[in-house]
């Protein structure tokens, strides 16, 4: 007689999940092979340009100011988390570019005034913005959410960008210009259980997108949103099961997103969507305005 083959559900998750990784890690390296002939053949593509980006000690945000700041940007960034933020500015200079991490919180309007003051004092500008600062609760039916909950989720993602703005645009309009990016989500245009206050903040910034860009237009200034769909971020850890260990965290999360409705059958990786921001910044999308880009791996197309 052959050996008893184990078929139970811890086996069949770890077999979904390796197999998960490794399109991941193959579209990753595709990613990181592109990264590498983009950098080679259109360096300096914001060479000179100044930068503010909201929330980027990890994540998007920290993707995104790499990748500016390869490209030639002067690129200012904040977030809460001092060391966090240190790191990712001594790892954009440590690679030649040019970057100042600053600690501002986005729920308070005086961190955020002063933050985009010091980066107009420091490089100019802001010639781009990228807001993109946002929290998530674990899931939770809308009735379970706390008001403190509520009011948290609903203060970072949709007053934080509210703030951000109102202290760039004018800065931008004076400059004659500039692009106006901020992150969303595909929740903007169907979400899942449990995710309603994330929701419906990410909802505000779509109305957020239209109006700036309809009353900026005038001024030379783009407002867009970029929508990612599940984004492999320290935002995803909201989600952990307790007593989860790292490796089976990373199996679930991979098993999930094979299981999920994205027509890839995985995970985005963080600079998979700061190079769609990037593009969206740059002269290459110049018409494009008042409008939600979604970068979701099919989502909307399996709903």
């Amino acid at each position: 007689m052959g050996q008893r083959t184990d078929t139970g559900p811890s086996r069949r998750l770890a077999m979904g999940a390796a197999a998960g990784l490794a399109v991941g890690a193959a579209a990753m390296a595709g990613t990181a092979r592109a990264e590498d002939r983009e950098g080679r053949g259109r360096a300096g593509r914001f060479e000179g340009r100044s930068v503010v980006i909201t929330g980027a000690t990890s994540g998007i945000g920290r993707a995104a100011a790499v990748a500016f700041a390869r490209e030639g940007a002067k690129v200012a960034f904040c977030g809460r988390r001092t060391e966090l933020g240190r790191a990712v500015e001594r790892e954009i200079r440590a690679a030649g570019g040019e970057a100042t991490f600053v600690e501002a919180d986005v729920r308070r309007p005086d961190d955020v005034r002063s933050f985009v003051d010091r980066a107009v004092d420091r490089y100019g500008g802001p010639d781009i913005a990228l807001n993109n600062a946002g929290i998530q609760l674990p899931f939770t039916d809308l009735h379970e959410v706390t008001v403190e909950e509520w009011d948290d989720v609903a203060t970072t993602n949709i007053r934080g960008v509210f703030l951000a703005l109102k202290y760039q645009i004018p800065h931008m309009r004076a400059a004659g210009g500039g692009v106006i990016l901020i992150t969303g989500s595909s929740n903007q245009f169907a979400t899942r259980n449990g995710l309603g206050s994330y929701t419906a903040a990410k909802n505000g910034v779509t109305g957020l997108v239209q109006a700036a860009a309809l009353e900026n237009a005038a001024h030379g200034i783009r407002v867009v949103a970029v929508a990612p769909g599940m984004t492999d971020t320290e935002m995803l850890d909201v989600h952990r099961p307790d007593g989860l260990s790292d490796e089976e965290w990373v199996a679930t999360k991979a098993l999930f997103a094979e299981q999920g409705v994205d027509a890839l059958k995985r995970m985005a990786a963080p600079e998979e969507i700061a190079a769609a921001a990037l593009a969206l910044a740059s002269d290459a999308f110049s018409y494009q305005t008042g409008t939600t880009i979604s970068v979701d791996g099919g989502q909307l197309a399996g709903l």
